[in-house]
């Protein structure tokens, strides 16, 4: 089966912060606003982070992930769960400090909840900057 992207209108987010809390300009929507214009820009500090509250339960398989460089993530903790559940670690991955689309194989988890850590941020002050967040599988 062909995979599809998960996030959705219904899809619900959060963000562990927003740089100067300037959601219109540097808010959680502009990863998946699909312009190149745009990011989601975490204030300072360590181990930032992104939840997606899926309206139905999803098989991820591929995460999608473009950040700034300079403002990336050294390694990313995939953790999920079902509705209801505790969150359990998926996996690791580890992105390069580049400005281009990054593409993840992720062992194939049926969840309703997922949780990306930012953790070893490239940036001094730990700022993470991500222009386009895709997750890609299957709707159950």
């Amino acid at each position: 089966m062909p995979l599809e992207p998960l996030i959705c209108a219904d899809t619900a987010t959060r963000v562990s912060s927003v740089l100067n809390r300037d959601v219109k300009q540097f808010g959680k929507k502009h990863m998946f606003d699909a312009s190149e214009e745009t990011c989601w820009n975490s204030d300072q500090g360590t181990c930032q982070w992104v939840t997606l509250d899926f309206p139905r339960a999803v098989k991820v398989s591929q995460l999608h992930i473009q950040f700034q460089g300079g403002f990336s993530s050294r390694l990313c903790t995939l953790e999920g769960c079902r509705a209801g559940e505790e969150l359990v670690k998926i996996s690791h991955l580890y992105p390069e400090d580049i400005n281009a689309m990054q593409i993840f194989q992720v062992e194939e988890t049926v969840l309703d909840k997922l949780k990306i850590t930012f953790e070893n941020s490239t940036d001094f002050f730990g700022r993470i900057v991500v222009y386009h967040l895709g997750v890609l599988g299957e709707r159950l």
